[in-house]
């Protein structure tokens, strides 16, 4: 009782009248946080660490049709710069070496070089953004120096020129990638004899088998003949799910293109291959400056973030997006090169010609 009389405080508070006591103040409501940007946020922190390896990049053959560029700091009349791959969280990228005209022959043969010529140029001026890339170690390498790994590929197919000693050339000048599609050897009814030498020779090599553009049944012979993992890197149409599961016993990789016409029906294709061949048989294409619309949402390489934020909405759980963005693609050129050295280790290059049933 003493203690209680001596503390003026506690004597009010045993005094006083009810209604004299103040009510707690009540601190007003937090606004709730929007889930949206919290997925954002989110994406961006995944893709920080585990960056997107983009299939196929028209940007090499845009930069024929300007007169002048930067780049490095910026390009507005582009879909890619380096300020926007960094934003975007790419971290790799298949700079595509298809040109205008389809030309065939020798003209291919020559505009698919000047174009190796342009974007090797390109990526010896941009030394702070750009690194070039051979394999999957030169990827990982790239990334871990805050550099974007440039991959030269894919070649189209009809500027082999029927040669398999062209072949070998692309791939001495750094080309990791070819599309089968549009020659005389890759027909409705699968390849000829002579195709199928090709196959076996981007194994040998370690130069990975793009199907893309190729009709079905090309695709399902292909998948029979190829020891090595191959790749749908910008297919214009769906992949049946019989080619999909084809696919998948190969441990190749089917790329997405970002292409849709809304972010979800983009997510939605990515939803279908992953259930179908796998999550480890999926990768992004984001297929800028090739020409082919986008959805609003994805307008430039800075917007993958988004698409990433949809999947994990969707509850994609995190080792499937990190398969998707990075492992995928990095794994699949691994495979290739492994696949490489073992057949090197037991047979010389081949020397096979076209046959006349082949053209």
């Amino acid at each position: 009782m003493a203690d209680l009389q001596n503390d003026p405080q506690a004597e009010t508070v045993a005094v006083g009248s009810v209604d004299d006591v103040a009510p707690p103040r009540r601190e007003p409501p937090s606004e709730p946080a929007d889930p949206a940007a919290g997925s954002l946020e989110r994406a961006r922190e995944l893709l920080a660490a585990h960056p997107i390896a983009d299939g196929c990049s028209g940007l090499g053959l845009a930069l024929r049709d300007i007169p002048s560029y930067d780049i490095e700091d910026g390009e507005r009349l582009l879909e890619t710069d380096i300020p926007r791959l960094r934003d975007g969280g790419v971290g790799a990228q298949f700079w595509s070496l298809h040109v205008r005209g389809e030309p065939t022959g020798d003209r291919a043969v020559t505009a698919t070089l000047e174009q190796i010529d342009l974007v090797r140029a390109l990526v010896a001026e941009c030394p702070e953004g750009l690194r070039l890339a051979l394999s999957a170690g030169d990827m990982a390498d790239a990334r871990n120096c805050g550099r974007i790994a440039a991959l030269l590929g894919p070649v189209a197919g009809p500027a082999l020129g029927d040669s398999l000693a062209t072949l070998r050339a692309y791939h001495a000048l750094g080309v990791r990638s070819v599309t089968l599609a549009g020659t005389r050897w890759t027909q409705r009814d699968g390849l000829t004899p002579f195709g199928q030498e090709v196959v076996r020779e981007m194994n040998r090599l370690g130069v990975l088998v793009d199907l893309s553009g190729c009709t079905l049944e090309t695709m399902r012979r292909a998948l029979v003949v190829a020891k090595a993992p191959v790749v749908i890197s910008h297919h214009p149409e769906q992949i049946p799910d019989d080619v999909l599961r084809q696919l998948r016993a190969n441990r190749g990789v089917c790329m997405v293109a970002c292409t849709g016409a809304s972010i979800r029906e983009t997510a939605n294709r990515l939803d279908h291959v992953r259930e179908t061949a796998g999550p480890q048989s999926v990768a992004l294409t984001g297929a800028y400056d090739t020409g082919s619309p986008h959805a609003p949402g994805l307008a430039d390489v800075s917007c993958f973030p988004r698409l990433i934020a949809e999947l994990l909405d969707r509850d994609w759980p995190q080792a499937d997006i990190e398969a998707l963005t990075w492992t995928n693609v990095s794994r699949v050129l691994r495979d290739a090169e492994f696949v490489s050295r073992a057949i090197q280790a037991r047979r010389p290059p081949s020397t096979a010609k076209p046959t006349p049933h082949d053209g």
